[in-house]
């Protein structure tokens, strides 16, 4: 089938690159005509496990093509898959204007039946809202049917996340569409669950934030732990034997980031508010999540005096490791008050650094200074303290005997509970995690 993919983020870089993959003939459409350069030679421009080479692949194959020219490539397509940014408003509502600029460009361009598909995570009821405003701007006498198909692919693992998809969600308003994903998707070979477009919008933002809710949980939990005694791994580790609750998303840490999670939460506390009603339960994730993501900083600063003047080491940039993506990330959180507390901060990261001085420029910021390192023991070296933010492999072969030699004040925040607190004992390092 002929598809074209309206932007070339996470979402439709992935979804068209896979769409290829299983044998469609796919067009990703963007506006940045140096990204379609880059992505035309088989450069992705975001950091993804095994994304790169399936473009490689299926751009030489003839059936991945990128362009600038939407008009072309919404003409020609049976299917338009839309994966444009949503991004959060500051009240916490989605911002839909991009969802917007692509449904009038369909509609100027489309010169036969097709059906769109909002792959974006938008707010319920938004897929008839598109339906709509594709209508009145149509230019031609064309029937054009909107479905919902949310995407539930994990940054650092979206192409095994879309190829291997626990099920895939379509959410459609006439048998004629349904039918049309259903041909779609067939060659995946994966369960598909159909229903209707209101509840594919509200399955999307109720897994997100029912795992959020998971996250959260086990973060409040842990920060009793430490006030009771117990030990938050030995906590999780009991519990993930009753298969109700499951053995994955019981970690504690530093709260969640990235862009799914954190916008996600908020925008479904939006859509509740607007309807008169109060999600206590997502409210109270919300809450949870901002102060966990500085809870580390809030301990070393009750153990020092200043951060003037001092080395600081952090371990790990991104919100998660096998990403670049540094949205929502609490290493962000943190370094910006470090900075404002005075820090000489040595940060490294496998993947995040680019990104990273975007936003905190290599130099003085305030009364402190950011610098990037290529190792982790170059941030570690005659260090004062240490964060540790992202649990990049990187990160973990760092032992804590290499603390203990390189820093100059063994004193170490840990935010992923990477290592052994008997280990960091043994060493002598100073150690702080999350529930231990």
């Amino acid at each position: 089938m002929n598809i074209a993919v309206a932007g070339t983020g996470y979402v439709g870089l992935v979804a068209g690159v896979c769409f290829a993959e299983v044998g469609h003939t796919v067009t990703c459409v963007d506006v940045d005509e140096k990204k379609v350069k880059l992505m035309e030679s088989g450069v992705s421009p975001i950091y993804e496990e095994g994304l790169e080479e399936l473009m490689k692949k299926n751009n030489a194959t003839g059936r991945l093509k990128y362009t600038t020219d939407y008009a072309s490539a919404y003409a020609g397509a049976d299917a338009i898959f839309i994966g444009v940014g949503t991004p959060e408003m500051p009240d916490g509502s989605a911002n839909l204007s991009f969802i917007a600029t692509v449904c009038r460009q369909i509609a100027e361009s489309v010169v036969h039946d097709c059906l769109v598909v909002v792959k974006s995570t938008v707010p319920v009821g938004t897929n008839d809202k598109v339906e709509q405003f594709i209508k009145d701007f149509l230019d031609k006498d064309v029937k054009v049917e909107v479905a919902s198909n949310p995407e539930f692919l994990a940054q650092g693992t979206a192409v095994h996340d879309t190829l291997h998809a626990a099920r895939i969600i379509i959410g459609t308003e006439s048998k004629e569409a349904e039918t049309k994903l259903m041909e779609i998707y067939e060659p995946f070979h994966l369960p598909i669950v159909s229903v209707k477009r209101r509840s594919a919008e509200m399955i999307k933002y109720a897994c997100n934030d029912f795992l959020a809710l998971k996250i959260s949980y086990m973060n409040d939990i842990a920060n009793l732990c430490e006030l009771v005694g117990a030990d938050i791994e030995d906590v999780a580790k009991g519990m993930s034997y009753d298969k109700r609750i499951g053995e994955r998303f019981l970690n504690a840490g530093i709260g969640f980031g990235g862009s799914c999670f954190p916008k996600d939460t908020k925008a479904l506390k939006f859509l509740a508010k607007q309807n008169g009603y109060e999600l206590k339960t997502v409210e109270a994730c919300v809450d949870v999540n901002t102060r966990q993501k500085t809870r580390l900083y809030e301990k070393a600063k009750d153990r020092m005096i200043t951060f003037d003047g001092l080395k600081v080491a952090v371990l790990g940039l991104t919100f998660k490791a096998g990403t670049d993506d540094l949205r929502e990330a609490p290493s962000s959180d943190n370094i910006k008050l470090l900075l404002e507390q005075g820090a000489d901060i040595y940060a490294f990261d496998p993947a995040g650094v680019p990104r990273a001085k975007l936003q905190f420029p290599e130099g003085e910021i305030g009364r402190g200074r950011m610098n990037y390192v290529a190792s982790p023991e170059e941030a570690l070296d005659q260090a004062n303290i240490c964060f540790v933010f992202t649990e990049w492999p990187e990160i973990k072969s760092i032992r804590p005997a290499d603390y203990k030699r390189l820093m100059k004040i063994p004193l170490v925040y840990d935010g992923r509970n990477l290592y052994s607190t008997e280990e960091m004992r043994e060493e002598k390092v100073e150690y702080y995690s999350i529930g231990r």
